[in-house]
């Protein structure tokens, strides 16, 4: 299997390569040359797997024979062996044929922990087999950045450093990631919003002259081929359990650097019978608007109540362009130029191309406060800010009531104690026992202006020998 750029610049690479280099040279983000394909007859001969069993099956052809698959297999095991439930990825039902597929089960509550996890072993995995040290460059709106140090903190050859907006995360957010103390993990906190933090990443991938020389940047955002081909395994999972894959289903997500719906488009081209992809985005709606009235234009970011869909500027939207205009890396190249001058449009055809599976819904504070509300007075089940706005998007947006729609549970509530009380819930919802004194733990971090010359310099100064 080799992996070329959304953006034609770049020579193809190999699986290892690809997930050591993250952002392609040329500015584009690596995609398979090919996508595996299985029948329904195989898809359906799944339904009896374990959930790493599954994984395995999913995860080996994009690996193309690089990993041994006695090796995979461990690595895959490693990586879920931790997750608090059972199931791994638990379907509870929401109302008649809604779902919603709780992938909070891991370390650091969010749905991050199924990418996470998998990357932190693959990385320690890869870089001992190649005697190499990199340094991880990060951002975060909020789940990424504390899921990225669960996963790889224990991996002995890399620095990690992890960007998040200064006071526009979650107290719970921010303790995850800040109180993982050790020497190679810094967490910086820019003056700036998430988009700011995702800017300077990306510029510093595409310069990396302030590392010495024998170290280079690693990702662990979603532009990490890695963490879009882990999330592409619970599209399948929750389908079998739901009569899958002989019949069809939908998929509400909560939607903010276009990573994880991306992983359900993948599902759906790769055999797995999706009707419906929902993109569901809270007032900074920048994708519902290009989806429903191709208006692309960036406008500016609002704090909101669900902090980690905060983003004008989903870098995996890139890759579904990338299709939609035929694998064209020059159009693609030409799009991206206008997005960043704030006014790219989409052709009719490209538009017309995605609307075949893809919806979209907005919902605003108020919207998400009202689901909480009414979704626990009816029920009892209490949900996160971003899962309610996925499941207003689910009970707005569904084709076809006879379709299961599920809706991607994010992240566990607990994370999210503001939006919580905003809907009524009398106290802060409980952490799980492992994190119930994450409020007394020491907190690390450093607080930073918003310019890559400083925290570049900090990075420089802070790599571990």
């Amino acid at each position: 299997m080799k992996y070329i750029s959304t953006r034609g610049g770049v020579e193809p690479k190999s699986f290892e390569d690809v997930v050591l280099t993250g952002l392609a040279e040329d500015g584009g983000l690596f995609v398979p040359e090919q996508l595996p394909k299985f029948s329904i007859e195989e898809i359906a001969s799944w339904s009896v797997l374990s959930y790493e069993e599954l994984a395995l099956k999913i995860i080996t052809p994009f690996v193309g024979g690089s990993i041994p698959e006695q090796d995979l297999r461990q690595l895959i095991e490693k990586s879920y062996a931790g997750f608090r439930h059972e199931a791994v990825a638990p379907l509870i039902q929401a109302g008649h044929n809604q779902w919603i597929l709780e992938l909070f089960q891991g370390p650091t509550l969010a749905f991050k922990d199924f990418a996470l996890q998998f990357l932190g072993n693959l990385l320690d995995y890869i870089l001992a087999k190649r005697d190499q040290k990199v340094v991880i460059m990060g951002a975060t709106s909020g789940d990424t950045g504390s899921a990225a140090i669960e996963g790889c903190r224990h991996c002995k050859n890399l620095d990690i450093f992890i960007l998040h907006p200064y006071e526009r995360v979650s107290e719970v957010q921010r303790r995850q990631m800040t109180t993982v103390l050790a020497d190679n993990i810094h967490n910086l906190a820019l003056h700036g919003d998430f988009d700011d933090c995702q800017n300077m990443v990306k510029a510093s991938f595409a310069d990396q002259s302030f590392l010495p020389e024998d170290r280079q940047l690693a990702a662990v955002n979603s532009i990490n081929w890695a963490r879009i081909m882990a999330q592409i395994v619970y599209y399948f999972w929750a389908s079998l359990a739901l009569g899958g894959p002989h019949k069809k289903v939908s998929f509400s997500v909560p939607t903010g650097n276009f990573g994880d719906i991306f992983a359900g488009y993948l599902a759906s081209q790769m055999g797995l019978p999706i009707e419906q992809l929902v993109i569901a985005t809270n007032q900074n709606d920048i994708l519902h608007r290009c989806i429903s009235e191709n208006d692309h234009s960036t406008q500016p970011l609002q704090q909101s109540l669900a902090p980690s869909m905060d983003i004008m500027i989903s870098s995996n939207f890139e890759r579904l362009l990338f299709d939609l205009y035929d694998r064209d890396g020059e159009q693609i190249a030409k799009l991206m130029a206008d997005a960043k001058n704030g006014h790219m449009k989409l052709s009719d055809t490209a538009l017309a191309k995605a609307r075949k599976l893809f919806s979209s819904y907005r919902c605003g504070d108020q919207g998400m406060v009202d689901v909480i509300r009414s979704t626990f007075d009816d029920s009892g089940y209490l949900l996160d800010p971003h899962t309610a706005i996925g499941l207003a998007a689910a009970r707005a947006c569904s084709n076809n009531k006879s379709t299961p729609m599920i809706t991607l549970a994010t992240a566990h509530p607990a994370k999210f104690p503001d939006a919580v009380k905003e809907a009524g819930y009398p106290e802060d919802p409980a952490l799980p026992p492992h994190m119930a004194d994450l409020f007394e733990r020491e907190e690390q971090y450093t607080v930073l202006d918003n310019d890559s010359q400083v925290v570049q310099q900090f990075i420089a100064e802070h790599i571990t020998s």
